[in-house]
């Protein structure tokens, strides 16, 4: 391999060229599942009555999720299972992945730069840099992204917009039987609002935000909800701008302040369509464009941990603009029979994304030693798209039954592509401007079947068993040019038929408390290797393929409402055996995809809830994380070695008062959440080096007042301006250079004016 070797977090990882062997190869106040099963948030309460009257509408309701393609309690779920409100996020400033899930205990949002380009964990089933995400990200029940290796899915997790949301769910452990490739460590569940057919409202909002050190960001979004023709039609028109006014100062020949600026524009358009009381029409079509003029991460020094310029400081020869652009459209037709209900799903959706990498401090010196001239800079650009279209039939019975059950089929075709430009723009003598070109187009469909029945063998215990059996098949093509890269390379192939497993025992102790058990399995899907024959036996030099990796999940947890559902506690234990873990790997030259090595990830989840008194919240979550390799695993390290980007503790407390200001209802929280010391990569790894990034604390406040038809909400968000350092990418340090780390936004101060109607 040749000394330029060198991964980027969101390169393909098979592209076969001399750069290296992968292509150049907080949040919510209270975003908790027991805070959403709290019964009786006074400030719900609040949100539509004065403070005064707010004890009298206290009384405990139900919150139900989807986790499981139905509509149940998120207490009776078998599984650990986050509910997170779009409108309590709103109000706190969350505008960001890292924002919604920031202060979800045992999750981890790893941005690769910036908005749009992230890579969420869950449980720690993670290796860093991942070759196809481990966690399913869905919009209502449409699978959005990339399910294979080659175009950057696993770096690009839906960063959506608050836009028009209902809320968020964030289901935990393995959930391979419903949701399918990708789910290994659990699914993020973007939910919205559906149309009204009885009235029409809506609402107009408009902030502003004040960044320590960074420029002035504002927001202005608005929904209407109109209905078409009473109890039979409805339409729901949502539109969202943020300007963003960025923090991070760039020095060097790039110099500017706040270069990470940008804008986030996004819309979506419902319709609902009831002809009778047993069919539904529902179509949705959304687009959204997030745009960044440059990244935000600050180098950092991995001996001293001390910044190379200053925090949110950084020096580049070019700027890292990005953008990442998403459309989708699904119908969702529906019918009740009664004793079962049918639903046909069909989606289609694109994104796009653009990106630039200053590569100049670490490849400039490399290219004079082995090129003979200096360049001035040196560049890549990347541009990636997706196009997906699923179809999916789900018949599900009615609820209630001694046995209940579920049935699926599902059909999935992408067609993607990675282009690569790598480029010296300074000219002089002996300049090379073009030093590689890659395209790298891609392929992928798929075709599962899946169920679960559900046994209620009494009033008390319930079993369900479920399974899902899918087989996939996969194009993957190297199209290369330049000085710096080993050439094209035929189409390569690969088909594989992987299956996963369910089996739950639900057992009630009295009508609020519940214990469970759960055996869960999940999978992410193999794929081809592009790689070079030997010209004497005519043989591969490398796999021609990769397999599909697995694990397993045993879990046991409990859930309550306590005393007068004043209390309300969940608790999880769980050991997951990860095997043939996929990793990028270097063979006789070719950057290939290899399955080695086996980790093991044990952890436990504790969330509760307490309202002492009508006016009063509190709430506490906690989770311990210990996962470490099993087995060596060439392509990332060695046995015993700890997982990156999971801390060992985490912890998040927050309370919440609310009370009468004038006549009004006002409300006022504070949060503190903390994350131990976590790795960015492996000791002793040379393709994907350790950096161990510090403990850290984040605070957090918000409050407000509710005029009725107009309320007013204020927020601080890292009140102490923490350098809180979320994540890492330590590519550059396999070649000497920094960990380029991205640090916590510095303390920000916002207001939002809400109008409803």
């Amino acid at each position: 391999m040749s000394p330029f070797a060198k991964s980027r977090p969101t390169r393909a990882p098979h592209a076969n060229v001399r750069l290296g062997a992968t292509a150049l190869a907080a949040a919510s106040l209270f975003p908790a599942a027991a805070f959403a099963q709290a019964a009786a948030p006074a400030a719900a309460a609040a949100a539509s009555a004065p403070a005064a009257a707010a004890s009298d509408a206290d009384a405990p309701q139900t919150i139900y999720v989807t986790a499981t393609r139905r509509r149940e309690p998120a207490r009776e779920v078998p599984m650990q299972v986050d509910r997170l409100s779009a409108d309590d996020l709103d109000k706190g400033g969350a505008k960001s992945l890292s924002d919604y899930l920031g202060s979800q205990t045992g999750v981890d949002v790893k941005t690769s730069g910036g908005a749009g380009m992230g890579a969420v964990s869950i449980r720690g089933v993670t290796t860093g840099d991942q070759t196809i995400s481990t966690v399913g990200t869905y919009i209502d029940d449409v699978a959005y992204g990339s399910s294979s290796a080659f175009a950057a899915g696993s770096q690009t997790a839906l960063d959506m917009s608050l836009l028009d949301l209902n809320h968020i769910e964030v289901l935990r452990g393995p959930q391979g039987t419903l949701y399918g490739a990708g789910a290994m460590g659990g699914v993020v569940k973007y939910v919205t609002n559906e149309p009204d057919t009885s009235e029409f409202s809506g609402k107009v909002a408009i902030g502003t935000s004040a960044t320590k050190g960074g420029g002035a960001g504002n927001t202005v979004n608005g929904v209407a909800n109109i209905p078409l023709k009473a109890d039979v039609a409805a339409l729901r028109v949502a539109a969202f701008h943020d300007h963003d006014g960025g923090w991070v100062d760039v020095l060097g020949p790039a110099a500017g302040r706040n270069a990470n600026k940008g804008d986030t524009n996004g819309g979506r358009v419902a319709l609902l369509v009831e002809p009778s009381a047993h069919f539904h029409i529902r179509a949705t079509a959304l687009t959204q464009n997030i745009e960044r003029d440059n990244s935000n991460y600050t180098d950092v020094d991995p001996a001293t941990g001390k910044p190379v310029d200053g925090w949110n400081q950084r020096t580049q020869v070019l700027r890292e603009p990005h953008s990442v652009r998403t459309s989708m459209g699904s119908v969702d037709l529906e019918y009740d029979f009664g004793a079962a209900r049918l639903n046909s799903i069909t989606s289609t959706q694109r994104s796009k994304m653009s990106l630039r990498y200053d590569l100049t401090p670490v490849y400039a010196p490399l290219i004079t030693q082995f090129f003979g001239y200096t360049p001035d800079t040196v560049g890549e650009d990347e541009h990636t798209s997706v196009r997906k279209t699923t179809q999916e039939f789900r018949l599900t019975s009615s609820a209630g039954g001694a046995v209940e059950w579920l049935a699926g089929l599902y059909w999935d075709r992408e067609t993607g592509d990675l282009a690569q430009h790598v480029f010296d723009t300074g000219g002089g003598a002996g300049a090379i401007p073009v030093l590689a070109d890659l395209d790298l187009p891609s392929r992928y469909q798929e075709i599962a079947g899946y169920g679960d029945v559900t046994w209620n063998a009494t009033s008390s215990l319930a079993l369900t068993g479920g399974v899902r059996i899918a087989q996939n098949k996969q194009d993957f093509t190297q199209n290369a040019s330049g000085p710096l890269v080993g050439g094209s390379l035929p189409t390569a192939h690969s088909r594989e038929t992987p299956k996963t497993w369910l089996a739950t025992a639900r057992y009630a102790l009295t009508k609020t408390s519940n214990v469970y058990v759960r055996i869960a399995s999940g999978y992410r899907p193999g794929g081809p290797n592009a790689v070079l024959n030997d010209p004497q036996t005519g043989l591969p030099t490398a796999p021609t393929t990769f397999q599909h990796d697995a694990l397993w999940s045993y879990e046991a947890g409990y859930k309550g409402d306590l005393f007068d559902n004043t209390l309300s506690i969940e608790s999880a234990v769980y050991d997951i055996r990860w095997n043939n873990i996929q990793q990028a790997y270097s063979v006789n030259g070719n950057g290939v995809l290899v399955n080695a090595g086996k980790a093991e990830i044990q952890g436990f989840e504790l969330g509760a809830t307490w309202h002492p008194h009508s006016d009063w919240l509190l709430v506490a979550h906690l989770s311990t994380i210990d996962g470490r390799l099993k087995e060596d695993a060439p392509g990332l390290g060695s046995s015993g070695a700890r997982l990156p980007d999971s801390p060992s503790l985490a912890a998040s407390l927050g309370v919440k008062t609310t009370f009468d200001l004038g006549g009004h209802a006002g409300w006022f929280g504070l949060s503190q959440r903390y994350a131990g010391e976590r790795n960015a990569g492996f000791d002793g790894s040379g393709t994907a080096p350790n950096y161990r990034m510090p403990s850290y604390w984040l605070t957090d406040v918000q409050g407000g007042i509710d005029f009725g038809k107009i309320s007013l909400a204020l927020y601080a968000r890292n009140v102490f301006d923490a350098h809180a350092q979320l994540g890492t990418s330590t590519s550059e340090m396999a070649l000497g250079g920094p960990a380029q780390v991205e640090l916590a936004r510095p303390r920000t101060l916002g207001v939002t004016l809400t109008a409803s109607f």
